[in-house]
């Protein structure tokens, strides 16, 4: 088979921390799985039908060369019928999707990797990532997965095993991390990375807003019933719905959206935390259908060369917002997204190059070319240590106690259903008031054999 595209950009960035390995061909064979002999068309499959994933099915339809979703699967039928919909009406003839190529409920995910794609995008709540990547990479399918990739600590094992299976039979993984594909930051964190302002001092990140949507259980009710089910709405059908306020299905907000900052600044260090400590809670969105998780995190994590990262994420409405990442050494100050250094001199630097456009379509543009120039390509390492940083300082908040990025790997809690059906029971339950236990600072434990 001719080579399609040029290789991309990627190939002559070597993003520290295992980010991309993608500097040279891997092979002049395409392996199976790749695309079909003979077709050029990379066929996708598109997992979890939501806003996000609904996006990113339309950026892997944009890329260059030809495309075609060939699937769709989602929990809930109507989810999956209302993204076809969207797709098909933007896209075309780029969307053959067959009545019985779209799947709903838990085993989804199966049917829809056993439909024959080329590449998977999944895009569920982050808790089935791990089960789902797992499916993928045993089913030899290349995999685009939104971050976070898990919402604790065996997930992010199972990521990391399956990370290294997919090294082994060459299919290329991208994870939802655009900032990496991302012109100005790329240039900035080489920048600091060669040392423009010296041996770093202090790092800091926040992700402070107003927040998220909500779904109250009446409405998740009534949605039921005008998609002509009858039957009362059980618990798991409404964390499903509800799902970024339950940590089995989100992990909390650190993890859902602070991991961006947290993933620069592990970029910038080269490596993840060691340890963490921190306090967070529930002061402002505290509803009955806001679950279990907190409004806010405060966390300070210590990196192996003792330099300490201050990070702030809430979501509490009319205050002061912040979605940014900052560094200080003995020569200045930046701001890494803004892109600008200001040095002690009085001297500026800013990055004033082209930018390569939406990092959210470039993420895709960079995976699809790898594919189909076969060259080594993977994300998902990365992705874990990133998700595993949120998590970290999720135990931190949590406990109220110092915990280490070793023991709250190894150790901590499996926080999921022991069965994936709607009748089944959740991890956690309401009281008979409607509101769900809270983690309680020195009283929650985060992990086996804490104290």
């Amino acid at each position: 088979m001719k080579k399609i595209i040029e290789p991309s950009r990627r190939e002559l960035i070597k993003g520290s921390a295992g980010i991309v390995a993608a500097a040279a061909l891997a092979s002049t064979l395409i392996p199976r799985g790749v695309y079909a002999a003979g077709d050029e068309t990379i066929k996708i499959a598109l997992i979890g039908c939501g806003g996000r994933g609904t996006g990113a099915a339309s950026q892997a339809l944009s890329t260059k060369g030809p495309v075609k979703l060939i699937a769709v699967a989602d929990a809930f039928k109507d989810n999956a019928e209302g993204a076809l919909k969207n797709l098909k009406n933007q896209f075309g003839d780029k969307v053959d999707v067959p009545a019985d190529r779209i799947f709903h409920g838990f085993d989804a995910y199966k049917q829809a990797i056993a439909a024959g794609p080329d590449l998977v995008i999944l895009a569920t709540p982050p808790g089935f990532r791990p089960i789902h990547f797992e499916e993928a990479v045993n089913a030899g399918k290349n995999v685009f997965m939104e971050k976070p990739v898990a919402t604790d600590a065996p997930g992010i094992r199972k990521v990391l095993e399956m990370a290294e299976v997919a090294k082994k039979k060459n299919l290329k993984v991208g994870v939802g991390l655009q900032r990496h594909h991302q012109a100005g930051y790329i240039e900035t964190i080489k920048r600091l990375q060669e040392g423009a302002l010296g041996d770093l001092i202090l790092t800091k990140a926040y992700w402070n807003d107003g927040g998220v949507w909500v779904r109250d259980r009446k409405s998740m009710a009534d949605r039921k019933a005008k998609n002509g089910d009858k039957t009362p709405l059980t618990e798991m059908e409404y964390q499903m719905r509800n799902w970024y306020y339950f940590n089995w299905l989100c992990g909390d907000h650190i993890n859902e959206q602070h991991i961006h900052n947290l993933d620069v600044i592990n970029w910038l260090k080269g490596g993840h935390p060691v340890k963490a400590s921190g306090m967070g809670g529930r002061q402002v969105r505290t509803g009955i259908d806001h679950g279990e998780i907190y409004d806010h995190h405060c966390v300070e994590f210590t990196y192996a060369d003792g330099t300490v990262l201050l990070s702030e994420c809430r979501h509490q409405p009319g205050c002061t917002n912040s979605v940014s990442e900052h560094a200080y050494g003995p020569k200045g100050y930046v701001n890494i997204g803004q892109h600008t250094i200001k040095f002690k001199d009085g001297s500026d630097w800013k990055y004033k190059g082209k930018n390569d456009g939406n990092p959210y379509q470039v993420e895709h543009d960079d995976l699809f070319a790898a594919i189909r120039s076969n060259i080594a390509y993977s994300e998902a390492e990365n992705g874990a240590h990133s998700t595993m940083t949120s998590l970290l300082g999720r135990a931190a908040t949590y406990s109220g106690k110092e915990v280490t990025w070793d023991d709250v790997l190894t150790k901590g809690f499996d926080i999921h259903p022991k069965v994936y059906a709607f009748d089944a029971e959740t991890p956690t339950k309401p009281d008979e008031n409607g509101r769900y236990p809270i983690p309680t600072p020195g009283k929650t434990k985060v992990f086996e054999g804490q104290a």
